[in-house]
């Protein structure tokens, strides 16, 4: 899949949030790379032959406080690579985009990855 592709499928995993969550999101850019560098699985705790699709770096919604401003956006950062690799099909690849953008957005809210896991079992 091209670049331009995958973006697509992330533009509109962002498009499709609910109306009341995309209207909380501010200063934070969504990109897509290749993969996560080592440095990174590193600071995240990721040894291989585990991979990472996505990551949210930055200040999350419920730590701002009036003396956040003047600040670079958060990221939150999808990996096209490991995405693509475990994935089948695009149908498949557009649903591990879906989840992994929501599971990102959650960070955004505050939600940590325990939580994060139990929601997603719950809607399982």
């Amino acid at each position: 899949m091209t670049r331009r592709e995958f973006e697509a499928l992330v533009e509109r995993a962002l498009r499709r949030l609910p109306k009341k969550f995309k209207d909380k999101l501010a200063n934070v850019a969504v990109v897509v790379e290749d993969w996560a560098d080592d440095e990174t699985l590193r600071d995240v705790g990721i040894e291989p032959p585990d991979t990472l699709y996505g990551l949210y770096r930055g200040v999350e919604l419920t730590r701002r406080d009036s003396a956040y401003g003047n600040v670079l956006p958060d990221t939150i950062t999808i990996y096209q690579g490991p995405i693509e690799e475990d994935c089948a099909d695009p149908e498949e690849m557009t649903e591990l985009v879906r989840e992994t953008v929501i599971h990102e957005i959650g960070h955004y809210f505050g939600l940590d990855d325990e939580t994060m896991h139990r929601i997603e079992e719950d809607e399982d």
